[in-house]
C-alpha cells in the first residue's frame, strides 16, 4: 500500500475545501466596513454574507450528476476557475450588486468542491483510513478559515501602518478590497495542483475504463486489495438492475429510508446549531462584548486556531474510537456552550453615563443622546432601538461598536469561553463527522446524487442562519439566538444517541450490505 500517493492526492483534492474557508470566512471582516460604505440593512447584510452558500446550494444538487458524466478531477477543476474569478470580482466590485454577484459565482465553486472533495477521496483512500483521509477536506476547511481571520486581521493593521508599500497599496482604504481578493493566489495554485491528480479510480470502473482504474488503485492501497476492491466495485455496480440514469426518486426507495433519514437529520443539525453564525459573524459577535474592533479581529484568529486544533484531534480519533462516539460529545458541548452564551448575554446590562457620551463626541454630538444618558436597558434589543432612535441609521452602522464598548455591563470572558467551547465542540465531532458520515452512508450507485442531495440540504439551512443572523441580533437579541441554536442541538444530539450506527472500519460495500435493505 503506497499512503505516501493516496495521503498526496488526498491532501491536493482537499485545497478545495481550503478555498471554500477561505471564501466562505473572509467576508467575517468585510461586513463591518461595506455595511455603511454601501448603506446596507440588516437583511441586505446577511445577504451579503449567504448569496455564497445560495449558489453553493443550487450547485451541490448539480456536483454529484456532473461529476459522475465528466469525472470528479474535471468538477474540481471548474470549481477552481470560479474561486479565481469571484476572488477578483468581489474586490474590485464597485458597488453592492455587483459585490453580491461575484460572491455567487463563487459560491458555485463553494457548493462543487464540498462535495466533489471528499467524494473522490473517498473513493481513493484504503478502507482503515478513509475517515481520516476524507476528514483531510475538513482540516483544509477549518485552515481557510483561520487563515481568512488572520489575513484580515494583517490587513486591518497594515491600514493603521506608516509604511511606504502599505501606503501604496492602500490597506487603509481598500482594506475589505484586499481582504476578498486575496483568494485569488491560492485558486491559481489549486488549479494547476489539480492537473497532477489522477481521475477516481471508483469513477473509472463506473465508466468501463477498468484497466485506468486498477492502475491507479495499484499505486493507492497496493496491487492485492487494488484487484480485490475492483472486484467488489464492479460487483456492486452490476448487481443493480437498473443501469440507467439515476433519477431523484432512487434516493425515496424504502431501501434507503434509514441512510437517508440519517443523512438529512444529521446535514440540518451541523447548520442549525449556528456554526456559521459563528465563523462568518465573529468579529460582530465579539463587538457585541465592548472590547471594540481590533480584539474582535484579534479573537476572531483565536477561534479560526480553536477550530484548527480541534479538527486535527477528531482527525486522530476518528478511525480510533469512531464517529458516533465523537458525535454525542461534541453535540453535548454545542449545547452547553450555547446555552453559556444565551447566558452572558441575558445577563447583560447597557447603560451610557454623562462621561461615556462625551468620550463620543468625536464622531456624535452629546446632545443627541441626552434622552438616553443614565437609562439602564435590560437587553441590547432596548439599548440598540434607543440608540438608533437617538443618532440615526448612519452613524448607528458606523459606531455602534463603539457605543456598545461604552455601554455594556458583561462578562467578555464568558462570551470568548462560549465562543471557544462552541467551536472545540464542532470542530471534534459534526464538523469532519459529517462528511466522513457522507461518504460511507449512500451505496455507491447513488452515492453522487445522494451525498448532493442531503449536501443541498446542509447549504440551505446554512443559507437561511446567514441571512437571518444580523436581523436576528437586531430584533431577537443576542441572547435569544443563541438560546435557539442550543435548543436545535439538544434535539439532534437526542437523534444520534437513538438513531445513529457505527460505520469506522468496513469497506463502502461492506456498509451497503448493512445499512441497505431491500
Amino acid at each position: 500500500m503506497n499512503l505516501k500517493y493516496s495521503a498526496a492526492v488526498s491532501l491536493i483534492v482537499a485545497l478545495g475545501g481550503f478555498l471554500m474557508g477561505f471564501d466562505a470566512s473572509v467576508i467575517s471582516g468585510v461586513i463591518k466596513f461595506i455595511e455603511p460604505q454601501f448603506d446596507l440593512s440588516k437583511i441586505q447584510l446577511g445577504w451579503a454574507v449567504s448569496c455564497l452558500t445560495l449558489t453553493a446550494t443550487l450547485a451541490m444538487m448539480l456536483a454529484g450528476p456532473v461529476s459522475d458524466r465528466f469525472g470528479r478531477r474535471t468538477v474540481l477543476k471548474c470549481a477552481a476557475a470560479l474561486y479565481f474569478i469571484s476572488a477578483l470580482g468581489s474586490a474590485i466590485a464597485p458597488n453592492f450588486i455587483m459585490l453580491v454577484l461575484a460572491r455567487m459565482i463563487g459560491g458555485i465553486g463553494v457548493g462543487a468542491s464540498l462535495i466533489i472533495a471528499p467524494m473522490y477521496i473517498a473513493e481513493i483512500a484504503p478502507p482503515k483510513l478513509r475517515g481520516t483521509m476524507v476528514s483531510f477536506n475538513q482540516l483544509n476547511i477549518v485552515l481557510g478559515i483561520s487563515v481568512a481571520f488572520f489575513t484580515n486581521y494583517l490587513i486591518l493593521q497594515l491600514g493603521k501602518s506608516n509604511a511606504d508599500w502599505a501606503t501604496f497599496l492602500q490597506f487603509d482604504a481598500y482594506n475589505w478590497r484586499w481582504m476578498l481578493g486575496l483568494e485569488a493566489l491560492p485558486a491559481l495554485l489549486y488549479f494547476f495542483l489539480l492537473f497532477f491528480v489522477p481521475r477516481s479510480p471508483r469513477w473509472l470502473a463506473m465508466n468501463g475504463l477498468d484497466d485506468e482504474a486498477l492502475e491507479v488503485m495499484n499505486k493507492a492501497v497496493g496491487e492485492e486489495e487494488a484487484k480485490e476492491q475492483l472486484v467488489n466495485i464492479a460487483r456492486s455496480i452490476n448487481s443493480s438492475k437498473n443501469k440507467e440514469r439515476i433519477s431523484i426518486k432512487e434516493l425515496f426507495k424504502p431501501s434507503l429510508k434509514l441512510v437517508l433519514l440519517i443523512g438529512i437529520v444529521i446535514a440540518i443539525t451541523q447548520q442549525i446549531t449556528g456554526i456559521n453564525s459563528v465563523f462568518f459573524y465573529a468579529p460582530m459577535i465579539f463587538e457585541q462584548t465592548g472590547i471594540g474592533t481590533d480584539a474582535s479581529f484579534s479573537q476572531a484568529i483565536l477561534v479560526g486556531l480553536t477550530n484548527l486544533v480541534f479538527t486535527l484531534f477528531a482527525i486522530w480519533l476518528i478511525d480510533r474510537v469512531g464517529r458516533k462516539p465523537l458525535l454525542v460529545f461534541g453535540l453535548f458541548g454545542i449545547v452547553v456552550s450555547m446555552f453559556v452564551l444565551s447566558a452572558s448575554f441575558g445577563n447583560a446590562t447597557y447603560q451610557l453615563s454623562e462621561k461615556s457620551i462625551t468620550e463620543c463626541s468625536s464622531f456624535i454630538e452629546p446632545s443627541k443622546l441626552k434622552e438616553i444618558e443614565n437609562v439602564v436597558y435590560e437587553s441590547d434589543i432596548e439599548f440598540n432601538n434607543a440608540l438608533l432612535s437617538s443618532v440615526g441609521e448612519q452613524t448607528f452602522k458606523e459606531h455602534q461598536s463603539e457605543f456598545i464598548a461604552k455601554a455594556i455591563c458583561i462578562n467578555p470572558w464568558l462570551v470568548l469561553v462560549g465562543i471557544i467551547g462552541f467551536v472545540a465542540s464542532f470542530a471534534i465531532s459534526i464538523g469532519p463527522v459529517m462528511w466522513v458520515l457522507f461518504s460511507e452512508l449512500f451505496p455507491n450507485r447513488v452515492r453522487g446524487l445522494a451525498i448532493s442531495f442531503v449536501g443541498l440540504i446542509n447549504s440551505g439551512i446554512s443559507f437561511i442562519v446567514q441571512l437571518a443572523f444580523p436581523w436576528e441580533q437586531m430584533n431577537l437579541g443576542n441572547a435569544t439566538t443563541f438560546l435557539i441554536y442550543g435548543i436545535f442541538g439538544a434535539l439532534g444530539l437526542l437523534f444520534v444517541i437513538v438513531m445513529l450506527p457505527e460505520t469506522k472500519g468496513k469497506s463502502l460495500e461492506e456498509l451497503e450490505v448493512i445499512l441497505i435493505k431491500e
